[in-house]
């Protein structure tokens, strides 16, 4: 199995100020560029950590190779 790199960001902000999220850039080696979609998550802290690891439990089943 390849080395391999998971790309990822989190912060905390009052559900009633986000206005908008979009996709970060990602410039690789090979001067190409990839694009990571963002996710939003609201609830209650533990609502949060709950969704959070199911969300990363099911990034995981799209590569059953790994």
């Amino acid at each position: 199995m390849a080395n391999l790199t998971l790309v990822y960001g989190l912060r905390l902000l009052p559900a009633e100020e986000v206005a908008e999220v979009g996709d970060a850039t990602l410039k690789l080696k090979n001067g190409r560029e990839a694009h990571v979609t963002m996710h939003v998550l609201e609830g209650s802290k533990d609502d949060i950590e709950k969704e959070l690891k199911t969300s990363l439990d099911a990034f995981f089943d799209f590569y059953p190779e790994i």
